[in-house]
């Protein structure tokens, strides 16, 4: 090793500023879009915003198309609702306690979680209410009794309990259930539990059936988040046996240059506002370039992608064919990452209806024909067979693997189908039996 001064000659990738923002562009859904456009309005005064407006022709054929079956937008509006506190505290305006009580239930409302529960160790709260502990127990009794049923409970268990005390009909093998066998009974060791109560299986299997029925977080439902509304912006058309794809071009604000501040900044004496107003013309001109780039991106992708999924759209039973992000990125000669970007939160209007552009893509599975099936296809058998399975003797992961072979000529790992069962949310075999 040896100090000196060497000339190098190296390549590197340089992330300018104008490059991230066409990045952020691309990823944008429509909505984000919009927002990203106003914002840059404010801050550049030579951006002049032209919002998009809808033909009465237009609106009138877009409202006549919608059926009783397709939601309406009214359908996503917001609707305000009272927060848990704002429902407890009024039923505590009902309740005939003294003044002091009052404040000390009103402590333990505002003590409690958005999904119903303290917040913190029940003896932290009475120590703050200087009470003690017999005291507490008779202001939580009082809280019990509100509405939703489970409100203030301290634990899954006492949550649970507090609903089943509450339904018109006993339930006393439940409530033994969940008073004194909680673990046992989650971990499904039932023939345990059964041989302890002296009752049969078929019971613990009622008492399941009844407790899936009960709500472990009451307090959600007074949880007011807006439902966020989607619009395709890719409309993907049959015509004539093929299939068109075009942008909705009404979704996002169009964007050109203020003339009248540009004349002004140009115009100026002063050489700094010269600079000033250059600089924002070049800011203007990007933007409208990134804009146009990823209107052609997308027209790109959302035809590759409707030419690899032809017979998927245009035929009823048509199924999803493998089709990876690298296909698409080497069939239109651009980075995986782009259209990996250009189908995040992209919306498209299909003859299957609203499909986002990422669930169309699937992994394969290759058959003993040497054919390609997609996992999605896989998922939607295992649903099928499971739907008609003897819950007596449900299916197991194996038995699976057997049936896809021997039905479909697909080999599947094990460790696969406990993945795919995984992603639909289904449990395992030993969790899906009945008694």
């Amino acid at each position: 090793m040896q100090f000196g001064l060497f000339q190098q000659q190296t390549q590197s990738l340089v992330m300018t500023q104008e490059l991230r923002q066409a990045i952020h562009i691309l990823q944008y859904s429509a909505a984000e879009l919009t927002s990203f456009i106003h914002e840059q309005s404010l801050e550049n005064p030579l951006i002049e915003v032209k919002e998009p407006q809808r033909s009465e022709e237009m609106t009138y054929t877009t409202f006549r198309q919608v059926s009783d079956d397709q939601p309406s937008p009214i359908d996503y509006a917001h609707v305000e609702r009272s927060s848990l506190s704002d429902v407890l505290l009024k039923q505590l305006q009902d309740l005939h306690v003294s003044k002091q009580e009052r404040k000390e239930l009103t402590y333990l409302i505002y003590s409690l979680r958005e999904d119903g529960y303290l917040s913190r160790p029940f003896e932290e709260i009475c120590e703050d209410l200087q009470i003690s502990l017999e005291a507490g127990e008779t202001l939580l009794e009082t809280l019990h009794h509100f509405d939703p049923a489970g409100v203030g409970a301290r634990n899954l268990q006492e949550c649970l309990l507090l609903q089943l005390q509450r339904m018109d009909d006993p339930h006393y093998l439940a409530e033994q259930v969940i008073m004194f066998h909680m673990e046992a009974f989650a971990t499904r060791k039932w023939k345990e539990i059964s041989q302890q109560l002296h009752v049969t299986l078929a019971e613990i299997q009622e008492v399941n059936d009844l407790v899936k029925t009960l709500d472990p977080r009451p307090g959600t439902q007074f949880i007011s988040e807006p439902v966020p509304f989607v619009r395709p912006e890719i409309r993907i058309v049959p015509y004539e046996g093929d299939l068109l794809v075009h942008i909705e071009d009404d979704l996002i604000p169009s964007i050109g240059l203020n003339h009248h501040y540009e004349e002004l900044l140009r115009g100026a004496d002063d050489a700094e506002a010269s600079q000033y107003a250059k600089q924002k013309i070049q800011q203007v001109q990007w933007l409208m370039k990134s804009i146009q780039q990823r209107k052609q991106t997308l027209v790109k992708v959302g035809e590759a992608i409707a030419k690899h999924q032809k017979e998927y759209f245009l035929r009823k039973d048509g199924k999803l064919k493998p089709l990876t992000l690298k296909e698409i990125a080497e069939e239109i000669d651009v980075h995986e990452s782009t259209v990996s970007r250009a189908t995040t939160n992209k919306f498209a209007d299909t003859p299957r209806g609203m499909i986002e552009l990422k669930s169309l893509f699937s992994s394969s599975v290759q058959n003993e024909f040497g054919e390609a099936t997609s996992s999605r296809s896989i998922k939607e058998w295992m649903k099928e067979l499971i739907s008609t399975e003897n819950k007596q003797k449900p299916l197991s992961d194996a038995k699976i693997v057997t049936w896809l072979q021997n039905e479909k000529n697909t080999t599947v790992s094990r460790r696969a189908i406990a993945k795919y069962r995984d992603e639909l949310g289904i449990p395992s075999s030993s969790k899906r039996k009945r008694f």
